[in-house]
């Protein structure tokens, strides 16, 4: 059974991805709030918190990416092994939770609603039995083709040409999708794993050339002034639309989303560099979250529909921020206790 660590394993993906779990929460709360007809005032208060969150899917992308990279390096895993720790992890409670939304809430549904048990598929597989479900349908792609990112982390080792060439005609070519990316003729572009190649193959170099965090670290005040810089900049996109605010029009896929996200990756990469070389209190507690953090992901919008509700006597604001803490909770406590209890099966089944 999962127990808490003292923090040996943490690493920089760990930071990342209790960070990206964290605010995509928050994210589908703040689209609750925009749903409830709020005030103008509210509508931007909404809107800069949405903007200040806008990095969840890739901080996961690179933290996932990264973390399975060292991993990998440290115990080169069998491809059966690899598959089978796969769907254990992430499909088994991947197909759970999309029969529940679909089975349970299916108000939830996007771009329509299942009629058929053809259509109950193509929602289940397109991601569109939940309002979140697209960004699982994309990450599922990079677990499939993680054993050609080891493949290639290999040819790159830590060859300086071979990573700057990689990382070179990666963003020519993300250049070249965000340019098209306006143009696309279907809402399914943004769950293709291409959308979010930069981050997976920055993840990766991260962790083959460790002393990059260090050298950030020491430039941490550069890379506020950036951080800041890119929030500027999405939230004068989303100021030059006016109102009604909308907060679907910030994308990621733009360079202020880009270097925003990249920003933002970069900070979080400062902290838990200072907080392993330290030893911190926090590295043990870190860990265990990222455990879950995918889980609970999946879990959360179940929970925000039913408590969401039941806070309507509040005023809009008290609801998000009610709202909010008990469904991050909710999401984790769910996600550990079926943990818990599968694991007290197997045991007594043996």
């Amino acid at each position: 059974m999962q127990q808490r660590t003292t923090g040996a394993d943490t690493d920089i993906g760990d930071y990342l991805k209790v960070a990206a779990c964290t605010a995509v929460m928050l994210q589908s709360v703040l689209g609750r709030a925009m749903a409830a007809q709020p005030t103008v005032t509210q509508q931007w208060l909404f809107g800069g918190a949405d903007v200040l969150v806008k990095f969840t899917a890739p901080a996961f992308i690179f933290g996932i990416l990264y973390t399975t990279a060292r991993l990998h390096a440290s115990h080169p895993s069998r491809m059966r092994q690899y598959w089978r720790q796969q769907w254990s992890a992430l499909g088994v409670p991947t197909v759970w939770w999309t029969l529940i939304y679909l089975g349970v809430i299916p108000q939830v549904q996007q771009h329509g609603t299942f009629q058929t048990l053809r259509g109950a598929c193509w929602q289940a597989v397109s991601g569109n039995a939940a309002p979140h479900l697209w960004y699982n349908t994309m990450m599922l792609q990079f677990i499939v083709g993680m054993p050609l990112f080891w493949g290639w982390s290999r040819w790159v080792g830590v060859d300086g040409r071979r990573a700057r060439f990689s990382l070179g005609m990666t963003m020519f070519a993300y250049v070249g999708w965000l340019a098209w990316f306006p143009h696309a003729p279907t809402y399914l572009v943004d769950r293709l794993a291409l959308s979010f190649l930069p981050y997976a193959v920055a993840g990766v170099l991260w962790w083959q050339f460790k002393h990059g965090a260090k050298w950030l670290r020491r430039h941490w005040r550069w890379l506020m002034v950036i951080w800041v810089a890119a929030y500027g900049w999405l939230s004068g996109q989303l100021i030059g639309r006016g109102t009604p605010v909308r907060l679907a029009t910030i994308s990621y896929y733009q360079p202020a989303g880009t270097l925003y996200a990249f920003a933002v990756i970069g900070l979080v990469s400062c902290l838990a560099t200072t907080h392993i070389e330290r030893r911190s209190r926090w590295l043990g507690p870190v860990h265990w979250l990222a455990t879950y953090a995918y889980r609970a992901y999946l879990s959360h919008v179940f929970w925000l529909f039913w408590l969401w509700p039941l806070t309507g006597g509040l005023s809009l604001g008290w609801r998000v921020v009610v709202s909010y803490p008990l469904t991050w909770g909710l999401a984790f406590a769910t996600t550990y206790g079926l943990h818990w209890c599968w694991q007290r099966l197997k045991w007594q089944g043996h």
